[in-house]
């Protein structure tokens, strides 16, 4: 395009050129945004590429300058040229019914320093400099910018264990992932401790969406790094191409949201955003290390969006999970580890999986440097270097919580004085493997029971004596308590 052509002093030539730039500016802000701030301007004149914009009000030309003039300095730019800059023109009010309004000329931030260069060009966003994070404008006739999806291409749904810890949250994703923005899990909480595995679930999902539909866009993020950018934004007045990258996105994953809660102005922003997407029938995927409900500080208006969908919780890892979750490791890192260590590190790193990992990579390290094969012994030896939570003593209460573990009985209906069947059975076993396992005594063993005196905790020995002698099953279940009790132990 010529640019010579607008430096006419007509209206109809400025008008062309403005039509020009709204053709730009509506691929670039979302529609009610166009009809609030963009339709109302009247372009008045073009003189030696300075276009003249009529606008309502002090208040409207504040705003634009504050929310778009970096999109609209790049805009003017790529109509008129390099040389292209940007005046207003304000309707004053006369004070007076007799009199015409006057108007006011105000310069543009383009008048006075040129708006920032930038190459259109279809390559990826760099993620690692948060100045790079800026909105792909969709000029026409160039490609759309590709997005990094800042995936790990290691976290699939394949090497996810599933358990009776994650289940439905782990459902719940993989419906996601074959349908996001159209299931009722929109958004998804996944919530959980440090360590169980929420990055990993999410970052699946997101793996999956993208090999079902490589056509949508997928962004995993952490909150700390969306809240850093979002302060380096506002030092640059960027807010808005901040907003409007982020509304571009069709699956938006959002690690560790609790980070928001001293954040208050970031929540306004990310309010702005999921309003955007949910709307639009995005999917929002986000986690948390507490449940929403106890996210205090984070903003009522959030939290009721976070009730929208599903909020679901992520266990500690059982026994039965720690082991498939090391039987994975393994199967990854080319190992072979005997059953009887594999166990004795289920029962004794019970923390995370961070850990469980952890505690494999140290025992093939060792393994290797010291050419020895993995034992029992090697391992007992790793675990007390590189693994604390592996050192302990057998306690009451270690007992108590494997027996709540196993029979699916919560530790406080353990020391309740009930008569269910089930539980008084698990409160017989507890007491037996406490009296076989512990240098406590009876009366101590009954007072962790909630004051049962020396009598009952004989007669519950007693009686789970005589079952292991008449009931085989029953036999069968308290021999894997009580090898859970020894492996521990060791």
């Amino acid at each position: 395009m010529d640019k010579s052509q607008f430096n006419i002093n007509t209206l109809s030539e400025a008008e062309l050129g403005w039509e020009k730039c709204l053709g730009i500016i509506k691929d670039n802000v979302n529609w009610r945004t166009y009809q609030t701030w963009f339709e109302p301007v009247r372009a008045v004149a073009l003189t030696e590429n300075i276009l003249t914009l009529q606008v309502p009000s002090q208040f409207f030309y504040e705003w634009l300058e504050e929310h778009y003039v970096e999109l609209l300095g790049k805009t003017i730019k790529r109509v008129l040229g390099k040389e292209g800059r940007l005046e207003y023109r304000i309707i004053m009010e006369s004070g007076s019914p007799h009199r015409s309004p006057a108007s006011v000329n105000m310069p543009g931030s383009t008048h006075n320093k040129p708006a920032k260069e930038t190459n259109f060009v279809d390559m990826p966003l760099k993620w690692d400099d948060p100045h790079n994070i800026k909105t792909p404008y969709a000029i026409p006739g160039l490609k759309r910018m590709q997005i990094d999806p800042q995936l790990n291409a290691n976290y699939t749904f394949e090497n996810y264990v599933e358990g009776d810890c994650n289940r439905v949250a782990r459902s719940a994703g993989m419906h996601i992932a074959k349908k996001p923005g159209t299931t009722s899990f929109n958004p998804l909480v996944v919530y959980g401790g440090v360590g169980w595995g929420k990055t990993h679930l999410v970052q699946a999902i997101g793996n999956e969406t993208r090999r079902l539909h490589p056509n949508k866009s997928v962004l995993y993020v952490s909150a700390e790094k969306f809240i850093n950018q979002f302060i380096d934004h506002s030092k640059n007045n960027e807010i808005n191409d901040f907003i409007h990258f982020y509304q571009l996105i069709d699956v938006l994953i959002l690690d560790d949201i609790h980070l928001f809660i001293p954040a208050n102005k970031t929540q306004d922003v990310f309010f702005a955003i999921f309003n955007h997407l949910h709307q639009g029938g995005k999917q929002i995927i986000l986690t948390s290390d507490t449940p929403p409900k106890d996210l205090d500080g984070m903003q009522e208006r959030l939290l009721s969006r976070f009730r929208w969908g599903l909020n679901a919780d992520i266990q500690a890892p059982d026994f039965e999970t720690r082991q498939l979750i090391l039987q994975m490791k393994m199967r990854q890192e080319g190992l072979e580890i005997p059953d009887d260590v594999v166990k004795y590190i289920a029962y004794n790193v019970q923390s995370n999986v961070r850990e469980l990992e952890g505690a494999v990579i140290a025992l093939f390290a060792q393994a290797t440097l010291n050419r020895k094969e993995i034992d029992l012994e090697l391992a007992k030896r790793v675990m007390r270097n590189f693994v604390k939570t592996a050192i302990r003593e057998i306690t009451i209460e270690n007992i108590q919580k494997m027996v709540c573990d196993y029979y699916h009985i919560a530790y406080d209906k353990l020391l309740a004085k009930t008569r269910k069947r089930e539980v008084v059975q698990a409160r017989q076993i507890t007491m037996y493997l406490a009296k076989k396992f512990t240098k406590s005594s009876l009366k101590n063993i009954g007072e962790h029971f909630g004051g049962f005196d020396h009598t009952t905790v004989i007669h519950s020995c007693q009686t789970v004596e005589n079952l292991m002698d008449t009931d085989v099953e029953y036999k069968e279940h308290l021999l894997e308590i009580q090898q859970k009790v020894q492996l521990a132990s060791i």
